[in-house]
């Protein structure tokens, strides 16, 4: 059973969660235990996200060069963008769709008084601009995409260059070859890291055990499980039905071949960080091409938001319910057309949901002392609305892959009628 990853990944997971409960409710006032061993933790955690995070954008820039070049022509390119980013978007729809009608059906936080909750100030955001964020997405300095992690930019120079270099052919195979050799380069930097994640998840849950307070569960059990439930429904049920349904892929062989994914998803709490798990993934165990993959990971980290949609939508009608200033009927349209922009918008990192609902709380002027609930109960929502995400990622690409199979034997097949 330790020879596989994906099991000593849960070995640590779940011996963090113990080692640190134990010292949390044992061994908190021991200044060793509750002070530098929770640090320690801390520090190595960090430094395995970090380590991750160092990888991920030259793996997306490479990944998507790579994918581009592997295409037959130019025309698939266009096909493969257009088909990911529509699926993309339908099944946000229809995450924010699903969690509307669990909020209007169950009516989280009615009859909870959270009037006297503590206070906690919220930064005043405006909602996010759709034109403003197309315009965002072609950077002014390459430079600065690639540190500040910006990945949208980061993707739209990678399909400029990869469509470029396709479209020269024979005569820069050698730019070819270049970026394919740094391909595999990070995929065996991914294989390195990846052995160290048992360690670095162990560390990230013992902090968690060892901070997280169990008091911040008791007056809102019923909004925390509401959404855990639908984003496990959505994970375990939904995508894999959908990939069933569209796939040669049984929906148990869809889960079993995740839960590595599952797993690093719920230690780190980062769709960004666990790109290299989800391309993994998709390429090794569920033979997704790497030009699908190398597209459509990075694309599905930044804007395939499915359990932040459902995280956002309970949210808020849970805050408004809770402190008395439930949503009208005629704030509900305008209301979901934000949830979709601040999904889209969320971006791949921990807390990324969170910020979202801050920024909804203020736009539709509930009392700021709401976000202090959504902040107690963030950190366990974020971790499985995380692999809620990187699962639609890879049901998405594995279905998308799907009908590029489709087409590519129509084509064929076309092809040699006319022989």
């Amino acid at each position: 059973m330790t020879k596989s990853l994906s099991a000593r990944i849960f070995i640590g997971l779940f011996l963090g969660v113990v080692l640190g409960s134990i010292v949390q409710f044992l061994l908190a006032d021991n200044a060793f235990f509750g002070g530098t061993l929770v640090s320690l933790a801390s520090g190595v955690g960090t430094m395995f996200v970090n380590m991750i995070m160092m990888l991920v954008v030259p793996l997306v820039f490479v990944s998507i060069v790579c994918g581009v070049c592997e295409l037959q022509d130019l025309k698939s390119f266009g096909r493969l963008g257009g088909k990911t980013f529509g699926f993309y978007i339908i099944n946000t729809m229809i995450a924010i769709l699903a969690a509307f009608t669990v909020a209007m059906v169950f009516e989280p936080g009615k009859g909870v008084d959270m009037s006297s909750s503590g206070s906690l100030d919220i930064t005043a955001t405006e909602l996010p601009d759709l034109m403003s964020l197309i315009v965002s997405i072609v950077p002014n300095n390459p430079f600065s995409a690639f540190t500040s992690g910006n990945m949208l930019q980061v993707i739209f120079m990678a399909l400029l260059i990869g469509g470029v270099i396709k479209s020269l052919g024979h005569s820069v195979e050698g730019a070819v070859k270049g970026f394919q050799t740094a391909n595999k380069i990070m995929m065996r930097l991914i294989s390195v890291v990846m052995s160290l994640a048992p360690y670095g998840v162990f560390a990230l849950m013992f902090k968690l055990g060892a901070t997280l307070e169990p008091e911040i569960f008791v007056s809102v059990v019923e909004y925390l499980v509401l959404i855990l439930a639908l984003l496990l429904i959505w994970i375990f049920i939904v995508y894999p039905f959908a990939v069933s349904l569209f796939t040669p892929i049984s929906a148990k062989t869809f889960r079993e071949k995740t839960q590595e994914q599952i797993l690093f998803s719920l230690s780190t709490a980062s769709s960004n960080a666990t790109i290299p798990v989800t391309m993994r993934t998709l390429t090794d165990k569920l033979g997704v091409s790497q030009a699908v993959a190398g597209f459509g990971v990075p694309l599905g980290a930044t804007m395939n938001m499915g359990g932040v949609s459902i995280y956002i939508t309970i949210a808020i009608f849970f805050v408004a319910n809770a402190f008395g200033m439930p949503i009208s009927n005629d704030q509900i349209p305008s209301l979901l057309f934000s949830v979709f922009l601040l999904s889209v918008g969320a971006g791949g990192v921990p807390g990324g949901g969170m910020v979202m609902i801050g920024v909804l709380i203020y736009q539709l002027g509930l009392p700021v002392e709401a976000f202090v609930i959504v902040a107690a109960l963030d950190r366990i929502i974020d971790m499985v609305l995380t692999s809620c995400n990187v699962v639609g990622d890879t049901a998405v690409l594995t279905i998308v892959d799907q009908t590029e199979q489709a087409h590519q034997l129509e084509t064929a097949k076309i092809a040699a009628e006319k022989v």
